[in-house]
């Protein structure tokens, strides 16, 4: 578990942030540039040291400012990818990534030089000095050689946020490989949704130097709090499902979510993953009567559990879909009022196969 109750004050700013997510895996901390992301992870690596506070991990007390106990940087094993990914340039890849060994303590290596070179493919880049590195290249890199310390927690400070889509695109998989392969925690700051859809496991939302919010994934979909960063063309439900049927032939699968299955369009998945999907609010359509003679794929059951006010001249609807799992659906008004939509009400949810996101996900255990 990683815990953390700080306070840091500035002329301008303060930062009160109270946090518990659950080891190992993914957390996000998700939040609008300058609310204070960054000095949290700062504080927890050692780097800052806050005016009060304490932070611990896995039960090890880090800094406990009653206490007046401050556990050297060096001595954290925590490794961190900044930004920028702060390479030396006098040195080739495979110096650089020595150099992360040479911080790790010798006993108790998790993770050997022949696993991170496999893991990030980097085998290729071993010749090369860091100018002569992409920016996703660079980023690698850099992820190998904080892994190469045998960190007992890693913090990646939006280390996509230099990069251009392309590349992004090129490491965002690195990143979903270490979590699923690998058991290290991980805190992973960034101020774009579509990076949390694909990586977190835990949330916690920042706003104005707090933590707002926190939870899984799921819960943190629904909440006000997310609405109010991400806008109201993102708001929407993200639902863990598992693949029950494949369509190669087509790039389709069948994914059970809550008590219905959706067929939904999806590059590569296989019988039995885990697969996320976000469902935005206005790509939903609800209807009162079982749909006939459409063209979209998907009606899922379920009831409506509340409605609550949008932006605009549209009501936002939270429906049950069985199972622990809800769905979103941005409705007008007035067809809110033709409908007679109401708290309890039975609906069908509609669904194009089309305009479901999912990605494959897997949790699995570094033993």
């Amino acid at each position: 578990m990683l815990r953390l109750s700080v306070l840091k004050r500035w002329a301008g700013f303060t930062l009160r942030a109270e946090l518990e997510a659950p080891t190992p895996g993914v957390v996000a901390l998700f939040g609008r540039s300058g609310c204070g992301k960054t000095t949290v992870v700062n504080i927890i690596s050692g780097l800052l040291q806050p005016d009060e506070g304490r932070v611990e991990l896995d039960g090890v007390v880090l800094t406990d400012t009653r206490a007046r106990l401050r556990v050297p940087v060096e001595r954290r094993r925590i490794g961190y990818v900044f930004q920028d990914a702060r390479l030396f340039p006098h040195l080739g890849v495979l110096a650089n990534l020595r150099y992360g060994m040479r911080r790790a303590p010798r006993a108790g290596r998790a993770i050997g030089l022949d696993e991170v070179l496999a893991l990030l493919g980097l085998e290729p880049l071993l010749g090369r000095r860091p100018y002569q590195l992409s920016g996703g290249e660079r980023q690698r890199v850099a992820l190998g050689r904080a892994l190469l310390s045998q960190p007992r927690l890693l913090l990646l400070d939006e280390p996509l946020a230099a990069l251009d889509a392309a590349r992004r695109e090129e490491v965002l998989p690195y990143l979903e490989t270490l979590r699923d392969r690998l058991s290290i925690p991980m805190v992973f700051v960034s101020h774009q949704l579509d990076e949390v859809l694909r990586l977190a496991t835990h949330v916690a939302l920042m706003d104005s130097g707090e933590i707002v919010a926190s939870g899984t994934l799921s819960d943190i979909s629904l909440r006000p709090e997310l609405r109010a960063i991400v806008g109201s063309e993102a708001v929407g439900a993200v639902l863990d499902g598992v693949v029950t049927h494949v369509d190669t032939g087509h790039g389709m699968a069948d994914v059970q979510i809550g008590t219905g299955t959706l067929h939904i369009s999806v590059p590569e998945a296989r019988v039995g993953a885990q697969m996320r999907i976000q469902l935005l609010a206005r790509d939903i359509i609800l209807a009162t009567e079982p749909p006939r003679g459409l063209s979209v794929r998907n009606a899922v059951e379920g009831v409506i559990t509340e409605l609550s006010a949008d932006l605009g001249q549209a009501v936002l609807v939270k429906v049950d879909i069985g199972a622990g799992a809800s769905v979103l659906s941005r409705v007008t008004r007035n067809a809110t009022e033709a409908l007679g939509l109401r708290a309890g009400m039975p609906v069908w949810v509609l669904v194009k196969a089309v305009s479901a996101r999912g990605h494959t996900y897997s949790a699995a255990q570094r033993s």
